[in-house]
């Protein structure tokens, strides 16, 4: 088929800010520290931002690792860290109000384990029940199945004894000719990528700095500026090396941030890098001027020949291997400069330092490079047409039901790129939520993944979306058989409990230990309660954010969230019951996982 030519990607809560206001420079920006390709089918519509260049892409469709737009019904990864982050961890955000690790009522029960058994039943044979996904591409439920190709091309490379500077050296070649960047390699995941190419703009492959890394006092060069609407959980991966961030907000601001000690600028791939002032166009046009070197992290986006970031200004563009290209689910992709590609080898395993941990092993290499020669030669039309009529499978099985709608929604930008399918209907009618939809099919058999999705009308219009491209030929009817079974039974509607008054008024300053998996900490909550509402902050260990939440006679549950905004993103969930002037009860920590905390007020005997 004719390859398409390139265009213009990945995947929050409240409270301070991470970090410190660099003070002594008030005229830069405040310092953060933290030492196909094939012809797309016309109903891809993908909007042209270069003359000359469309988009080229693959299975297509992540974070938001992530970081990541699932689709035009917008879930994004940075909408789940918004919403929560639980979302990312599947069992938790569908557990309802369980403590972590606890099963749900009347989900089936994992068989005892009688020794890993190789073939269809692998995970089931150590207790572990597989999922139909019709999510996307997250991490947490494992990303997507590897194309048979790569499976067969990680196979034949086991057989064999390689030396890996070699086999770095061979792929970066086939991956540029196959790309058109200048130069690729293979890291150990889309993050790993951005931890290397950072290194490699901070240290340039010299051993002596690299052999410091994290620790870069007396380094020439050891900040890195990102853009507000940049900031996000994936960008760790660039503090890592210990670099400090300068974030920008505006066009002035990015003017006076780079100086003597600017080593890179970190840019988030999406819509708010598409246009504006600081666009990766615009950005790419000072720093360039300037000699600082851009990152593009592209992770969730399909891969576009010739790269519109690197067309765009950027010198490196980093993407996941195991989403839409479904290479291996620990690869990713480095793509640009070549000399900076080549000192980003330098500072990745197996050479020894900071990145030994972030090592990749030959048969991920050549899974890789198998994905990216498969992502040239599949036929993107007919996978797309497959996946619209997954989906239309479904919509005509749900709208058999009085009351049911399903719209097929198509995606807009190159993160997760994909139709999907929002099935919609009136809660008050139905008798139930599309949460609790989502909740069944997740704790039921078989086990279905899928999103619950709201109408973009107030009111009572509830539902779940569903994504097809990480489905198998045969899921789809599994996914429309369990929905219609779920919508089409009685309603399941139960009256609500009324809210019985609070047992006590918890306003006050109260002090909270929390006990995690391996240690313990405390933490402050400062609670206003007016009736059965309750707000206040949360004091952690070294950031501040709002909460609020209820008290339902001695039932007490309260959520605190700091935004990915800050570079991070931090979920509470307290749930307990009053006993006396104490609290006690699990805490759910979103993808964290679980603990157990106890809270006394302030002015009373500690915990």
């Amino acid at each position: 088929m004719a390859a398409p030519k390139a265009l213009s990607r990945r995947n929050s809560p409240v409270g301070g800010r991470a970090g410190r206001t660099g003070g002594e420079r008030p005229a830069r920006a405040r310092i953060l520290t933290q030492a196909s390709l094939g012809a797309w089918p016309a109903s891809a519509q993908y909007p042209s931002r270069a003359p000359g260049s469309v988009y080229n892409s693959p299975t297509l469709q992540e974070d938001l690792g992530g970081g990541a737009v699932m689709g035009n019904e917008g879930i994004t990864r940075r909408e789940l860290f918004r919403k929560g982050g639980g979302l990312l961890a599947v069992p938790i955000v569908l557990r309802g109000d369980a403590a972590a690790g606890s099963s749900a009522p009347g989900a089936p029960a994992s068989p005892v384990s009688t020794g890993l058994r190789v073939g269809p039943e692998i995970y089931q044979s150590i207790g572990v029940r597989p999922l139909i996904n019709a999510r996307g591409t997250y991490t947490i439920i494992s990303g997507s199945r590897m194309l048979p190709e790569v499976r067969a091309a990680m196979d034949a490379a086991a057989r064999h004894y390689v030396h890996l500077d070699e086999l770095t050296e061979a792929v970066g070649a086939r991956l540029a000719a196959l790309t058109g960047a200048e130069w690729g390699m293979v890291s150990s995941g889309c993050a790993a990528g951005l931890t290397h190419a950072t290194a490699a703009c901070v240290a340039g492959g010299n051993p002596d700095v690299h052999v410091r890394i994290p620790d870069l006092r007396g380094c020439a060069r050891d900040e890195v500026i990102i853009p507000k609407h940049s900031r996000n959980v994936y960008d760790a991966a660039v503090r890592a090396v210990g670099a400090r961030v300068v974030e920008v907000a505006s066009a002035d601001e990015l003017e006076a941030a780079f100086g003597p000690r600017t080593a890179m600028v970190y840019i988030l791939a999406g819509p708010n890098a598409d246009e504006g002032p600081l666009s990766t166009r615009a950005i790419a046009d000072v720093a360039n001027w300037k000699g600082v070197p851009v990152l593009v992290d592209a992770a969730a986006e399909i891969l576009t020949i010739p790269n519109v970031h690197l067309r765009a200004g950027a010198a490196l563009v980093g993407y996941s291997g195991g989403k839409c290209l479904r290479g291996p689910q620990t690869a990713g992709l480095l793509l640009g400069r070549k000399d900076l590609v080549r000192a980003a080898w330098v500072h990745s395993a197996p050479h020894h330092g900071f990145a030994r941990g972030l090592k990749v092993g030959k048969e991920e290499a050549i899974g890789m490079l198998m994905a990216v020669e498969m992502w040239v030669k599949r036929d993107h039309t007919a996978e797309w047409n497959r996946w619209t009529s997954w989906l239309e499978h479904i919509a005509r099985r749900v709208t058999a039901i009085e009351g049911i709608t399903a719209t097929v929604v198509q995606p807009e930008g190159l993160s997760n790129r994909t139709p999907s399918l929002r099935v919609l209907w009136d809660a008050n009618r139905l008798g139930t939520a599309g949460e609790a939809v989502a909740r069944e099919l997740f704790d039921g058999d078989p086990r279905v993944a899928l999103f619950p999705a709201r109408g973009e009308r107030e009111g009572s219009q509830t539902g779940v979306s569903i994504n097809p491209y990480m489905l198998s030929p045969g899921e789809e009817k599994i996914v429309a058989d369990r929905l219609f079974a779920l919508l089409s039974s009685s309603p399941r509607k139960h009256a609500e409990k009324p809210v019985a008054p609070p047992a006590l008024d918890l306003s006050g300053q109260w002090d909270v230990r929390i006990e995690y998996a391996a240690g313990s900490s405390r933490h402050t909550l400062h609670l206003r309660q007016r009736g059965n509402e309750i707000d206040g902050s949360h004091q952690g260990d070294f950031v501040s954010r709002d909460l609020s939440g209820t008290i339902d006679g001695d039932a007490v549950r309260i959520r605190s969230l700091y935004t990915e905004e800050h570079g991070d993103a931090l979920v509470f969930t307290f749930s307990g019951k009053v006993d006396g002037e104490a609290l006690s009860g699990s805490l759910d920590m979103g993808e964290y996982l679980s603990a157990r905390w106890t809270a006394k007020r302030r002015g009373h005997a500690k915990a």
